[in-house]
């Protein structure tokens, strides 16, 4: 088949609303499910988790990150790379790899094969979301049809992130923590068995080969960043971390410098140029550091400062989960009815406002206020989510829509890692300085013995990092909310209207 037989064939997908363009949807939402629990399922699992591998501090941080920073290195390059060569075989590649490393991490017998098996699950991970969300254009060439459709996407997406750590203490309560990982099997097999059958091919034969240059300074410069954030937080800031940051930076600088002069670049800076774009992109990455912090605090604060067992804490979780899923299933009618701007400032401030009721929450009470500020924070979350989804989508012609997916699903994974990296690595130095205790309250905990002052000193330590996270991620919720206030009203319209 010629690229232009490929292009056409593409263009006479399954028609608007038609059932098998519907299963075809039901079949893309299978792996959107699994990367986004992924993202959040160890969350609960990471307190016995350590007991059984005993990683170090920086060791769990990995487990927790490496998963998110490899998806967020490697989103824009696979859905560049999908536009060329197919998005369905991109996509059942990546099933495959994500398989595969899921049945390692499972059975891993150390922290650093987990570390690598949860690498190699990110690399499956990125081909998983840009393919599938970029492959709703080709099923749904209807604009309204197709914001509906990513309304779908982006609830099961939000709502897998939320779900995972209810899901991991249901297996918990009953399994080892392997399981979180080989539940992912069976749902692969069933992508893989259908795909082939009822997604529609679709490639790109205008654009030319894969800049392989970009590819490599878009990786090299974000793990080097990152990994020196990390470091700082975790021994303070020395000359390492600043040389290992600003070798990152010095990397980004020459990736966007060679993007201005690509005539096709990994990554398109004129979309950038557009407030609406602009605005979704700062949403979702703000959304998810924010989101990632709180998740993983209040998972770790519900165990550990609490004492109640993993299924008990995901149970608690509950209330977030439905309100991010069915919020997200209507963001895209709240955004027609209301535009998308407005629907933005909304959204960014009841999820800071959500953030910062957690400062009710205490070592002995205010439960209410967690499930309080987590349910609205999850209200915010789950609006926002769908606009940068159908943003991203509406902005670009359908043969770029891979690689501007590329581009939010990056700001979404990034945001998630960052939120661990940043904010979560600011509660930990906030928990070390208030006393002598171990790397994290887990450790602490367990070597304390019976030495109950220690304990209650320990969590105290814990809710004060805690509580000083989640206002900063509030803070930044606040600030992305007023840039986009003042955001051009007239371009932020323009962007909706586009997408419905």
């Amino acid at each position: 088949m010629t690229d232009v037989e490929a292009v056409r064939s593409a263009q006479a997908a399954p028609t608007v609303g038609s059932r098998r363009a519907w299963f075809g949807l039901a079949v893309l939402l299978l792996p959107v499910l699994l990367v986004s629990m992924d993202i959040s399922v160890l969350f609960l699992a990471m307190p016995t988790l350590t007991v059984d591998l005993d990683p170090s501090a920086a060791q769990q941080l990995w487990i927790l990150d490496i998963y998110g920073f490899l998806i967020a290195g490697l989103l824009i390059t696979m859905g560049n790379l999908g536009d060329r060569i197919g998005r369905r075989n991109i996509l059942l590649v990546g099933a495959t790899i994500f398989g595969i490393a899921s049945v390692v991490a499972a059975f891993a017998p150390s922290a650093a094969v987990l570390i690598v098996a949860r690498a190699l699950m990110g690399v499956g991970g990125a081909t998983l979301l840009p393919s599938s969300l970029a492959l709703i254009s080709t099923l749904f060439p209807n604009a309204r049809e197709r914001a509906a459709a990513i309304g779908v996407w982006t609830a099961f997406f939000a709502g897998g992130s939320a779900v995972g750590p209810i899901i991991g203490g249901v297996l918990l309560h009953q399994f080892w923590w392997g399981s979180v990982f080989l539940i992912n099997i069976p749902v692969l097999l069933i992508l893989l068995a259908f795909g082939p059958f009822v997604l529609p091919e679709h490639r790109a034969g205008v654009l030319g080969p894969l800049d392989l240059p970009s590819v490599a300074l878009s990786i090299g410069g974000i793990l080097p960043l990152v990994y020196g954030v990390k470091h700082a937080a975790a021994n303070g800031i020395d000359a390492e971390s600043v040389l290992i940051s600003l070798l990152g930076v010095l990397i980004l600088t020459v990736f966007v410098r060679r993007q201005r002069t690509l005539d096709e670049p990994l990554l398109d800076l004129r979309l950038f140029s557009r407030a609406g774009f602009s605005v979704a992109i700062g949403s979702s990455l703000v959304g998810m550091m924010s989101l990632a912090a709180m998740s993983y605090l209040t998972s770790i604060y519900l165990q550990s400062v609490t004492g109640r067992d993993p299924l008990a804490a995901a149970l608690l979780g509950i209330p977030m989960a439905v309100a991010v899923f069915i919020f997200s299933m209507s963001g895209a009618r709240v955004g027609h009815r209301f535009g998308t701007r407005n629907t933005f400032v909304f959204a960014l401030i009841a999820s800071a406002v959500g953030n910062l009721m957690l400062l009710g929450v205490g070592v002995h009470g205010g439960l209410g206020w967690y499930l309080a500020g987590s349910t609205i924070a999850g209200i915010g979350y789950g609006l926002a989510f769908t606009l940068v989804s159908d943003v991203a989508v509406s902005s670009v012609p359908a043969e770029r829509a891979g690689s501007a997916v590329g581009i939010s699903e990056t700001s979404f994974e990034l945001g998630n890692a960052l939120g661990l990296a940043l904010l979560g690595s600011l509660a930990a130095l906030i928990f070390r300085s208030g006393g002598d205790f171990a790397a994290t309250l887990g450790e602490t905990i367990h070597e304390s013995g019976d030495n109950a002052a220690l304990i209650e000193s320990a969590r105290e330590s814990f809710v004060s990092g805690m509580h000083i996270a989640t206002a900063v991620g509030a803070t930044l919720l606040i600030a992305m909310a007023m840039i986009a206030r003042f955001a051009s009203p007239a371009r932020v319209r323009s962007n909706a209207g586009a997408a419905h």
